[in-house]
């Protein structure tokens, strides 16, 4: 019965992300910080940071691994499937209903004026929520020294990766130079067969492998997809780069994981069996490595060597995600309205600190269509 109350939650905290959460990663993983943390109480604002700082190194989109991450701590191998697939299947079902609409009507529908109110209000629910992680994830002065280079090089434009594994490893170099000590090692557990398909059409089958191997060597943000997407479907010739510019359109007003967008891309090639492979091939990676990676987290933190890289991974993926918050202040805060509609936000998120982020983003998107 508790594990049945367990996989319930999981379903509806997800499932209530999945249809909320406008905005790409940053913004899913500061709406589960505020539920999962603050609100539930499910963990602490370190294990917190240990996954989000795993899930930075692994490819795949970020947001979905760090539900999933959720999932396995809260209900095992159930709650694993349950709370990656209940924050999945909303953006998916969205996505695929805007790409029927696209397929049959030729555009999309007019939803800007929500989505100019509706990203000022993000900027607010990133702010509360990534505040009480960088103040946890600030250990010593060095964690301080390496977040502020982190920031300052993430906004200069270096990769997030080079940013994150350097971090860890010049913790470990500076550890290893105060000890004079060899590393410990951990060996990660194996896992997991890829599901057998039915849809064995040439087509899907291309569709799914194009995306499974998306999926598995992709790093960093939902939004670098897309470059991936330009290579190896419009370059090819199994898309037009127009049909590309309309799946990002849709991956950038529809909530949930950026992700999602291929679902509209395979309806478009191969209706609805396209759609659905795609979706598939793209996100089975991120439950492998999961699946993997979970029970490992606290064997690192025990590990010394271990624990430092993960603290400065941890402090870097903070400073990663204030310069992601910076840039989207930057395209979306442009005017005296969305001024407006960011402090107003900020405001209440801050007065009313156990407020659900639904209602900052209903919110904002409200003032969005009635002052645009």
């Amino acid at each position: 019965m508790n594990e049945n109350n367990s996989l319930k939650e999981l379903a509806a905290v997800f499932l209530m992300l999945g249809i909320t959460g406008f905005g790409g990663p940053a913004a899913h993983i500061s709406m589960m910080q505020k539920e999962i943390v603050n609100k539930r109480k499910w963990m602490t604002e370190e294990h917190f940071l240990d996954l989000m700082g795993a899930t930075n190194l692994i490819p795949g989109p970020n947001s979905t691994e760090m539900a999933i991450h959720i999932g396995k701590d809260k209900a095992g191998w159930k709650g694993l499937l349950v709370a990656g697939l209940c924050f999945i299947l909303p953006a998916v079902i969205i996505t695929l209903f805007f790409a029927w609409l696209y397929k049959k009507y030729g555009q999309l529908p007019e939803v800007y004026p929500l989505v100019y109110g509706i990203k000022p209000a993000i900027i607010s629910v990133i702010l509360t929520a990534i505040l009480p992680l960088a103040k946890k994830s600030l250990k010593s002065l060095e964690l301080g020294i390496i977040g502020s280079v982190v920031l300052i090089l993430s906004l200069a434009g270096i990769n997030e990766i080079f940013l994150l594994f350097g971090s860890g490893i010049l913790m470990m170099g500076l550890l290893w130079f105060s000890r004079r000590k060899t590393v410990n090692s951990l060996i990660p557990a194996s896992f997991l067969s890829v599901p057998d398909f039915n849809f064995f059409s040439s087509v899907n089958i291309n569709l799914f492998l194009i995306f499974l191997k998306i999926g598995a060597i992709l790093y960093g943000s939902g939004y670098v997809l897309f470059a991936f997407l330009d290579a190896e479907l419009v370059e090819n010739g199994l898309l037009s780069r127009r049909q590309l510019i309309d799946a990002i359109a849709v991956g950038q007003f529809t909530p949930g994981p950026v992700f999602s967008s291929v679902a509209f891309i395979g309806y478009q090639i191969n209706g609805w069996t396209g759609a659905i492979l795609s979706s598939i091939g793209v996100f089975i990676p991120s439950f492998i490595f999961v699946a993997l990676l979970n029970p490992i987290v606290k064997m690192i933190r025990n590990s010394a060597y271990f624990s430092v890289f993960l603290d400065a991974v941890n402090v870097a993926s903070v400073a990663i995600i204030i310069s992601v918050c910076y840039a989207m202040a930057r395209e979306s805060i442009a005017d005296w309205r969305t001024v407006f509609i960011a402090i107003l936000c900020l405001i209440i998120a801050l007065r009313f600190k156990k407020i659900n982020s639904a209602w900052l983003v209903l919110l904002g998107g409200i003032l969005g269509y009635l002052l645009y």
